[in-house]
């Protein structure tokens, strides 16, 4: 670690562009030739677009090769994608799947190296280091975030508390009795935590957190005002994805104008997501990522279907690393409604604007006579929830106001009482679309 403590490993991070551009080179042309000479799938794609292992030596010429979807993923399930054989896999992880099949990931001992080297890195530049404790109440077992987290944790040398997602009276009797100064989990899960903070009263002085690290979820920066006035820190985002690797893949530093992509080991794109074309920096499309030094199941141009944008160049923070924009949503959670596109995401941004709203609400699409209706049911806090029927529709049609001004479509707003919703200890339930059903 370098003597500045908010740089990791500064060879890296703050490598000038092209000597990355020659890192990236060289590893992409040595993982081609892995994939071509060990995967069937991979060698069967290359062939049908007339590419061999010999004709990609630079990642300039990453346009040329085919993309990797989730359907890839699950039509070779569970190890159709790896290029080790598996008595070199010391580790499996799989994603909860809507077809039946999950995708499975494998990791090598270097991959496994690899993720804890990239949580390393997030984890110092939310200044987590060897005099903190983490408490880490993602969820642990397949999913990939509480061991992700926790492999990077012991790295820098943070006191781990494993208490993983659920229980919330543990979960505030171990933040307050083991002193915890950083918490990981996902924002909807922090919200809730605060909130339980409140309601049971617990004294500002009995909390001693000072960072938290969420993730596993979209969530805007109104809700992150209101899990930093709650609990009194400063949160980052942290991003990744199972298929990747896990949580790691990029980090917010202090500077928070973007998160920092660990493009050493995932080179980046933003294709536009109809046209599969390659977009300039700057402009919003969907994320693609090249995972170039992975052993056990490297991937090729992966589609996440999350849509964001890239922004280059130094960060105050020191770091030449490209920036992702937070993620605006997934491409396959926009809804359209009556010819708009609209987010989760854009909902929650006015509802955290406003003091009588709290951070859990649900988007309900029906069609109805041919027509798209969209329902937001939200709660009222506990300070502003009042049997007065006036003020209760003069938030609803503030609300309505609020959400028809930035959408330009009217919603039906319904309030709900606090406490009413469903909570969540994993990734929150935001959309019902009846459409689909």
């Amino acid at each position: 670690m370098s003597r500045n403590k908010m740089i990791w490993n500064p060879e890296r991070e703050c490598a000038e562009r092209e000597q990355m551009h020659d890192l990236q080179s060289r590893q992409l042309t040595s993982m081609i030739r892995r994939m071509y000479d060990h995967v069937p799938f991979y060698r069967d794609r290359l062939k049908a677009a007339g590419i061999e292992p010999g004709d990609i030596r630079s990642a300039d010429q990453l346009k040329m090769l085919p993309f990797t979807t989730k359907s890839d993923l699950r039509d070779n399930y569970p190890f159709g994608l790896f290029t080790v054989p598996q008595s070199e896999v010391i580790r499996l992880h799989a994603s909860s799947g809507t077809t039946g099949k999950p995708t499975v990931v494998g990791y090598t001992r270097q991959d496994i190296d690899l993720w804890a080297e990239v949580v390393a890195r997030s984890l110092t530049m939310a200044g987590i280091h060897s005099g903190d404790t983490i408490q880490i109440a993602y969820g642990y077992g397949p999913f990939t975030g509480g061991l992700g987290l926790h492999y990077g944790a012991e790295k820098v040398g943070a006191t781990v508390i494993p208490i993983s997602s659920g229980n919330t009276r543990k979960q505030l009797q171990f933040m307050t009795d083991f002193n915890a100064t950083a918490l990981a989990c996902t924002p909807s899960y922090a919200a809730h935590l605060g909130e339980h903070i409140l309601k049971e009263g617990i004294p500002p002085e009995e909390i001693r957190l000072r960072a938290g690290i969420f993730g596993a979820e979209p969530w805007s920066n109104e809700m992150r005002r209101e899990i930093e006035n709650m609990l009194h820190i400063k949160a980052y985002d942290i991003y990744g994805l199972s298929e990747v690797i896990g949580p790691g893949v990029s980090m917010e530093c202090d500077c928070q104008h973007g998160s920092h992509i660990f493009e050493d080991h995932f080179i980046p794109e933003i294709i536009h997501p109809e046209t599969l074309e390659p977009l300039p920096d700057g402009e919003v499309g969907e994320l693609v990522f090249t995972t170039i030094s992975k052993e056990a199941m490297p991937l090729l141009r992966y589609r996440t279907r999350d849509l964001t944008r890239l922004h280059r160049g130094k960060c105050p923070c020191g770091r030449t690393l490209v920036r992702m924009e937070k993620c605006l949503g997934r491409s396959d959670d926009m809804l359209i409604i009556r010819g708009v596109n609209v987010f989760p995401s854009q909902v929650e941004s006015v509802l955290m604007e406003m003091a009588e709203t709290s951070p859990h609400y649900l988007l309900i699409v029906r069609r109805e006579n041919n027509l798209d209706t969209l329902e937001v049911r939200v709660e009222i806090n506990e300070k502003n929830w009042s049997d007065s029927i006036r003020e209760l529709e003069g938030i609803r049609r503030r609300i309505e106001h609020n959400i028809k001004s930035l959408l330009g479509i009217s919603a039906i707003i319904r309030l709900v009482e606090p406490n009413s919703m469903e909570r969540s200890d994993g990734k929150a339930r935001r959309i019902i679309d009846y459409r689909k059903q």
